[in-house]
């Protein structure tokens, strides 16, 4: 099934993903309307956030992402109502977003601090690929 999700720089080394932290946790909205996963993405551009391109993916797929790169996966079905102050930022984002014009800079920074010179490889040749091109999201 697929879902749509929020990228940035969509198809260059600078790649990444719309997330958004939520008590802690990294919440990657996985759309199941392209059309309110384009109005979100219309929503940060009237906050003068990049504009990111809605894409379709499958859904097991980023969720196996989500969870091997630590973040939360949470589907935002068609129609969606919100209940909580919480619900209400997946359909609309936060008025305050975090600079992104050097997220891959910061993480590198991040990942040499915390000592990972290296993503830990599963041995799988077909897994790893597909990690490689999940974290080209990011």
């Amino acid at each position: 099934m697929p879902v749509h999700v929020l990228l940035f720089d969509a198809g260059s080394d600078q790649e990444g993903i719309h997330s958004l932290e939520l008590n802690g946790r990294t919440v990657v909205l996985l759309f199941e309307d392209r059309d309110d996963a384009e109005r979100y993405a219309g929503l940060l551009e009237a906050q003068d956030f990049p504009v990111p391109t809605v894409e379709p993916l499958d859904r097991e797929e980023m969720e196996l992402f989500c969870s091997q790169a630590g973040y939360e996966a949470r589907f935002v079905p068609a129609g969606f109502l919100p209940q909580s102050a919480e619900d209400r930022l997946l359909i609309a984002p936060p008025e305050r977003n975090m600079d992104v014009a050097n997220w891959q800079e910061q993480q590198a920074a991040e990942a040499a601090a915390a000592g990972q010179a290296e993503p830990i490889s599963s041995g799988d040749p077909s897994l790893e690929a597909f990690r490689r091109q999940l974290e080209g999201l990011l």
